[in-house]
């Protein structure tokens, strides 16, 4: 693999760091801003919306411009956001920060896999997706704990500082590392960008990444009160079992981009059912403490498996606009975020018991299935009324140059 996409990586990483980090921060940013901690969750929402509204807009506004100039200014830009963190003197201030820190989030992940599988050839390309994505799922295992610690002992400012100083790494390594030529400006411009996303292969496609993590998230949000009240984990065990989720995700990420390359609705539909397994047997697994924790990685491994096909199956139905359609996945994986934790909150609220949230993401995961398997059907269709027409992966490469198998 070329050793450019390290500086992929290192964007990644630092990016996961920072999203995940403020959960671990919470009470001591509320405690230094005098505000409750309900009050200083709106922190995550804030982030989440930056990266819902960047992901498209900056993606269709830098259509012109040099894929290599676009991560390069993108990663600047997150810089900006967590060095206004680290000195916001106030509540707004905060939050108008980690707003600004979202936004280059999904136009990142989005440019960054037309990058990413336009350096490699095209049985390689899901594997490529996938070590992008490495630094995401570590920084889950190293970043987020070792950034909460930081906060909690030097103060929450100096986790902010920290991760700019990853920004920082990331942009040498996306100035060193990205040859100019690997990655040209896209010939689409705005308007064929625009035109390639209205397609019904496209939303269906988005519409399995916000089904099939919203999923993951359904359960996600509270897997503590799983582990504390039903599994009878003590509060300190938390954090290293969501560790575990992290080397879950890390395994999955990995797996699914390699089986992802023989087969990429295979691999889809594979996790997706895996998903769907693991979610509904929660509710058993929680009951020993041996059990619990291999649910905690199971789940990490069962989501991620499909996370560099979800990636590459929207690329491959937006084939003229791969940036557009690739940057706006990375919405969907927010608003999945948000709507998962509302329907588990739901299941919560309504009195179904603690792990009622797990059941909850394993129906939103048949639901995913569900609309895969409406996208395939639409596939089938297209291919009976075209005969012997290829499946394209990334328009951003020449027709007949890069197939892959379905």
């Amino acid at each position: 693999m070329p050793l450019a996409l390290l500086a992929l990586a290192v964007g990644a990483f630092g990016i996961g760091t920072t999203e995940f980090v403020m959960m671990g921060l919470l009470p001591d940013v509320a405690d230094d801003l005098d505000i409750s901690i309900p009050t200083a969750g709106h922190l995550v929402s804030a982030y989440a919306l930056g990266v819902v509204i960047g992901a498209p807009l900056l993606a269709a506004a830098t259509t012109r411009m040099s894929r290599r100039a676009v991560l390069i200014g993108l990663m600047a830009l997150f810089v900006l956001g967590n060095a206004l963190s680290a000195v916001a003197p106030g509540e707004i201030s905060l939050l108008a920060a980690r707003f600004v820190s979202g936004l280059p989030h999904g136009a990142f992940f989005g440019v960054g896999a037309v990058v990413a599988t336009g350096m490699v050839a095209p049985e390689r390309k899901a594997r490529s997706v996938s070590l992008m994505f490495l630094g995401l799922t570590v920084a889950n295992i190293v970043g987020v704990p070792a950034a909460t610690a930081m906060g909690q002992q030097l103060g929450w400012r100096a986790t902010f500082l920290g991760v700019s100083a990853i920004g920082v790494a990331a942009i040498a390594a996306l100035v060193v590392l990205i040859p100019r030529e690997n990655a040209p400006a896209p010939t689409a411009g705005l308007r064929g960008e625009l035109a390639a996303l209205r397609s019904l292969p496209v939303w269906l496609a988005l519409g399995t990444t916000v089904a099939g993590f919203g999923a993951l998230f359904a359960a996600y949000s509270y897997i503590t009160p799983m582990l504390t009240d039903a599994a009878g984990f003590a509060d300190t065990s938390v954090t290293l079992l969501l560790a575990l989720f992290g080397v879950g995700a890390t395994a999955g990420n990995l797996l699914g981009g390699r089986l992802a390359d023989h087969s990429l609705r295979g691999t889809l539909f594979g996790g997706l059912a895996a998903l769907v397994v693991v979610l509904a047997l929660f509710p058993v697994l929680m009951r020993t403490p041996v059990t619990a924790a291999t649910s905690v990685a199971l789940l990490g491994m069962a989501a991620f498996v499909t996370g560099s096909p979800l990636q590459l199956m929207v690329m491959e139905k937006a084939t003229a606009a791969p940036s557009l359609a690739s940057s706006a996945n990375q919405a969907a994986f927010n608003l999945a975020n948000a709507g998962g934790a509302w329907i588990g909150g739901l299941a919560l609220a309504a009195g179904f018991g603690v792990t009622s949230p797990a059941l909850a993401g394993s129906a939103l995961a048949v639901l995913g299935l569900g609309v895969a398997g409406a996208a395939w059907a639409v596939d089938r269709r297209a291919a009976a009324s075209a005969p012997g027409r290829d499946r394209v992966v990334a328009g951003h490469v020449p027709e007949g140059v890069e197939r892959v198998r379905g």
